[in-house]
């Protein structure tokens, strides 16, 4: 079980609140106010990006969206559970069983076969090997790598490395996708092949996807926009 936060059940649709968020960060006497009072909601679904210049505040918001640092002060839920009424060792749990993870970077274990990044999150969860073995190889044929499974990551394209790590965020059917700058490495064409990917799987398997950007071609392709600037959302925009 993860979290014991009796707001369970709560938000309803609403798979992420956040609610008057402020984080500062200090190095020596300098001291940084990375985000300002934040409030926002998001609901289960959703194709968001929180977008902004360097500096903005969006990598900061999404890293407190994923449990990996908590606010100075309000608070973040995620699926009804409040990252401040739970320990390290939850929020963890609540990592593993509830979001999947895109890095700009891939983050892939190099002296893994690509088939065996994708299952090293399943294994983490303890699911049965035969069941492994079949969502693996399930999510790779979907995200189009059907003939690199036995792959290393320095056998792959820049581009195929970033569906390897797509497919490891959504193997475990998670909550919540969180992509930081997913297509900051990527070529233009490649970028879009890979936004057309998690745009269909957005719409098939219902996923919630959150993207911190400056790429115009992932806001192009969100369903909403929040705008962020010095640490304060600046917009919110729905597209129809």
């Amino acid at each position: 079980m993860v979290g014991n936060c009796s707001c369970q059940g709560y938000y309803g649709d609403r798979i992420v609140e956040v609610e008057r968020v402020s984080k500062i960060y200090q190095q020596g006497k300098v001291v940084f106010k990375a985000l300002d009072g934040v409030s926002l909601s998001i609901e289960r679904g959703e194709f968001t990006a929180l977008a902004g210049p360097s500096g903005s505040g969006k990598t900061t918001l999404l890293n407190l969206i994923g449990g990996l640092d908590l606010p100075d002060s309000g608070k973040v839920v995620l699926g009804g559970n409040d990252y401040s009424r739970m320990g390290d060792g939850e929020r963890a749990d609540l990592r593993l069983e509830k979001i999947g993870f895109v890095f700009q970077s891939y983050n892939l274990i190099p002296v893994l076969t690509a088939a065996e990044n994708v299952e090293y999150i399943l294994r983490l969860q303890n699911v049965e090997k035969t069941e492994r073995i079949s969502r693996v190889r399930s999510i790779l044929d979907e995200v189009g790598l059907q003939d690199k499974h036995n792959s290393r990551p320095d056998e792959l394209s820049g581009g195929q490395q970033q569906r390897v790590a797509v497919a490891r965020a959504i193997v475990s059917n998670p909550d919540v996708v969180l992509a930081d700058e997913p297509t900051a490495n990527l070529d233009s064409k490649t970028g879009e092949k890979l936004l057309e990917m998690m745009k269909v799987m957005n719409e098939e398997r219902q996923a919630t996807f959150i993207f911190a950007t400056h790429d115009n071609m992932v806001m192009d392709f969100a369903k909403r926009i929040v705008s962020l600037h010095d640490g304060r959302v600046a917009g919110d925009r729905k597209k129809k």
